[in-house]
């Protein structure tokens, strides 16, 4: 992962605010079919190509041929590679992650602190329109403060 340029805060964590708008996974999501989620490998199939020289690829190749549930065929590439083509319209190996957002409104938090930590939560608003007019009126008095000086 690439690192993040922040520059150098002149205050403490103590001083700032962050303003953020959330949608937690536990609220916000659920768990969803392949089909719900718009999955690649759902809606066209897929390919896993395995190594049956090891012991990893003798399992997964045991695993799809008699324990997946879905259908394959299987063929040998040129290297002696075992290549299960999965059909499409079937849950693909990730099914368990696939989530989708769930019909609520995002969270508009204001919090004390920043990066470097959070002071806890200073308030939530309900409307949206009421965390915008918050953020507006704190960098109006950001910066009235440095116009001052």
């Amino acid at each position: 992962m690439r690192p993040i340029n922040r520059v150098d805060p002149k205050m403490p964590m103590q001083a700032m605010k962050t303003y953020s708008i959330i949608a937690p996974e536990e609220t916000h999501w659920r768990q969803a079919t392949c089909a719900e989620a718009g999955c690649g490998h759902h809606l066209r199939g897929w390919r896993t190509t395995v190594d049956e020289r090891t012991d990893l690829g003798q399992f997964q190749a045991d695993y799809i041929r008699k324990s997946s549930g879905r259908a394959f065929s299987e063929h040998r590439d040129d290297s002696g590679m075992t290549v299960f083509t999965f059909e499409p319209g079937q849950a693909c190996f990730a099914a368990a992650q696939h989530r989708v957002r769930v019909d609520r409104q995002e969270l508009f938090v204001v919090r004390g602190g920043d990066h470097r930590g959070s002071t806890g939560l200073i308030r939530q608003h309900t409307r949206p329109e009421d965390w915008v007019e918050d953020f507006a009126e704190h960098q109006t008095k950001l910066a009235e403060v440095i116009n001052q000086g």
